[in-house]
């Protein structure tokens, strides 16, 4: 499930005051889902981690009360008090707690009470973590725990990181270079066993290190410790020709002519608009790109053709596709 579609779900089932249990990968945002639900919905949010708690944490401290000769449980501070009305608690990385803790969630997940404790009426219970495939250190759920979940799975989208990352401005470079590169926006699990890979929570990161303008000599090791030094390397490489492109807009509008000179530039370029079109392109932009691609080098031109035809994407309709397969149709293989 894609973020977006996660974060809708999730707005339904917390309405209902349902458990649900986010599973995903490291580093794709499902805290900041769960956190910005509440922020929208301008009610609270407690996020707690389980597996910095005792057993016997959540259910608080016992003292004696001398009236009624009773032993009670004093609720732990930490737990919605009621003050305000409606909210989120955040169970994050619920399956690194250990069994016993997962243990004395159960009650309050399904009865919304533990021990003297009862959650306001207005609060949901959200829960999330790493799955066992992520080579974090986590703990078999139990199945009863498991039961009292609706589970959801999210997965990365390029797509929708992109939505997040025009409303958060994040640095257009690293905006355009996973435009232009979308394998590099999660690389964990591909194989690298580098502490550092990319995720969209370090990719984050790297706006961070943009924008504190650090030395030229820092860069490249900073970077390379929140995405990796492949990824980091490839990056920067962007970086120095990013300025020399011209707008992808501009020239999916028609309204732009300028062909960078260099060839890095022309290959950052024709990635990057064979990128922007999809399935639900217009043909009057599919007619400017193709009039544009007219003006490039031959290999370039070709280049973009290409990988639209793979995709699918159909030209034979245009009123420039004539023009081009008259100057390049010998190119094609």
């Amino acid at each position: 499930m894609y973020p977006q579609n996660a974060k809708r779900s999730l707005e339904y089932l917390t309405q209902k005051k349902v458990p649900v249990f986010l599973w995903g990968p490291p580093g794709i945002g499902k805290s900041s889902i769960v956190a910005q639900i509440a922020k929208e919905a301008q009610m609270g949010f407690i996020d707690l981690r389980l597996s910095l708690l005792d057993p016997t944490d959540l259910r608080g401290i016992p003292f004696f009360n001398t009236i009624k000769e009773t032993a009670l449980w004093a609720p732990p501070s930490f737990l919605p008090d009621g003050k305000v009305e409606r909210g989120i608690l955040f169970l994050d990385e619920l399956n690194t707690a250990a069994p016993m803790v997962q243990a004395s969630a159960y009650q309050l997940i399904l009865d919304r009470k533990i021990g003297e404790y009862t959650l306001p009426e207005g609060w949901a219970i959200v829960a999330a973590g790493n799955r066992e495939s992520d080579r974090g250190v986590v703990f078999r759920m139990a199945a009863p725990l498991a039961n009292r979940f609706v589970h959801l799975e999210m997965e990365v989208s390029v797509d929708d990181w992109k939505a997040w990352a025009l409303k958060s401005e994040i640095h257009p470079a690293i905006i355009a270079f996973i435009s232009h590169r979308p394998d590099t926006l999660f690389t964990f699990g591909n194989g690298n066993d580098s502490r550092s890979f990319a995720t969209p929570r370090t990719w984050q990161y790297v706006n961070e290190v943009l924008a504190c303008k650090p030395d030229a000599d820092l860069l490249l090791p900073m970077l390379a410790g929140a995405i990796g030094e492949d990824v980091a390397a490839s990056f920067l490489g962007f970086l120095s020709v990013a300025g020399e492109l011209p707008d992808l807009d501009a020239i999916l509008d028609g309204t732009c002519k300028d062909v960078p000179s260099e060839a890095p530039a022309l290959h950052i370029l024709s990635a990057a608009l064979s990128m922007r079109v999809n399935e639900a392109t217009s043909s009057k932009k599919l007619n400017a790109l193709i009039e544009y691609t007219l003006a490039l080098p031959g290999e370039f031109s070709v280049m973009i053709i290409q990988d639209l035809r793979e995709r699918k994407i159909e030209l034979d309709h245009l009123q420039s596709w004539t023009l081009w397969m008259k100057k390049f149709n010998t190119l094609l293989r």
